[in-house]
C-alpha cells in the first residue's frame, strides 16, 4: 500500500542530499547547452534505473533481523552525513558536446552522464537504506524518483538562479543534519528493540 508520508520523507531527504551533488551541476551545464526537454528525458531515465537498483538492494537489506538492519541503516546514514559534512566542493566537470542537437544524441548524453556519475552515489545508497528502513519499496521509489527528477529539473532549468539565493553549503548542511537525525533514530531503534 502506498504511503504519502514515507514518500514525502524520502523526497525531502533525497532532494536535499542530491541538490549539492555534482549531477545537479552536470544537469545545469547540459541544460545551458542543449534543449532542456531532451536533457531531462535522458537524465530522468537514468535516475529511474538507479532508484530501481537501490530499491532492490534495500529489499535485500530488509531480510536481515530488525536490530541488525537498524544498526546497519543507522551507520550508513551517519556515514552519508559525514560524507556531506566533510566533502570538498567539486569543480564542474567538463561535458563533451554531442555533434548535433538531435533528441537521441542529447538525451543519450544526459542518460550516460547520469548513469555513470550516479552509480554507487550517496543518494543511491541512501535510497537503498530508506527502502530497507521503511520496507515500502513503492513509496520509497516514488519519493526518490520524484526528488531526483525535481533536482534534475531545477538544475536544468534554474540552477543558476537557485544557487544565487540559497548557498550550496547551507543545502549540504541541512541534508547532513537530516541524515544525522535519521541515523541517530535508526541506532536508537536498534538499541531499544
Amino acid at each position: 500500500m502506498f504511503s504519502f508520508t514515507v514518500a514525502a520523507v524520502v523526497f525531502g531527504v533525497v532532494f536535499l542530499a542530491e541538490l549539492p551533488d555534482k549531477t545537479a551541476l552536470a544537469g545545469l551545464m547540459l541544460g545551458t547547452r542543449y534543449r532542456a526537454s531532451y536533457v531531462f528525458v535522458g537524465v530522468a531515465a537514468a535516475f529511474a534505473i538507479h532508484v530501481g537498483i537501490a530499491i532492490a538492494a534495500g529489499s535485500v537489506l530488509g531480510l536481515l533481523p530488525h536490530r541488525l538492519l537498524q544498526t546497519i541503516v543507522g551507520l550508513l546514514f551517519l556515514g552519508g552525513a559525514a560524507i556531506l559534512l566533510f566533502k570538498k566542493d567539486d569543480d564542474e566537470e567538463e561535458v563533451t558536446k554531442p555533434a548535433d542537437q538531435s533528441f537521441w544524441k542529447v538525451s543519450g548524453a544526459g542518460f550516460m552522464l547520469i548513469l555513470v556519475a550516479e552509480f554507487g552515489d550517496l543518494t543511491q545508497i541512501m535510497t537503498a537504506n530508506l527502502a530497507a528502513r521503511y520496507d515500502d519499496p513503492l513509496s520509497v521509489g516514488v519519493g526518490a524518483v520524484l526528488a531526483l527528477w525535481a533536482v534534475a529539473g531545477l538544475g536544468i532549468l534554474g540552477g543558476r538562479t537557485l544557487m544565487k539565493y540559497v548557498p550550496l553549503r547551507l543545502i549540504t548542511k541541512v541534508a547532513a543534519l537530516v541524515m544525522l537525525a535519521l541515523g541517530g533514530f535508526s541506532l536508537y531503534e536498534a538499541v531499544a528493540a
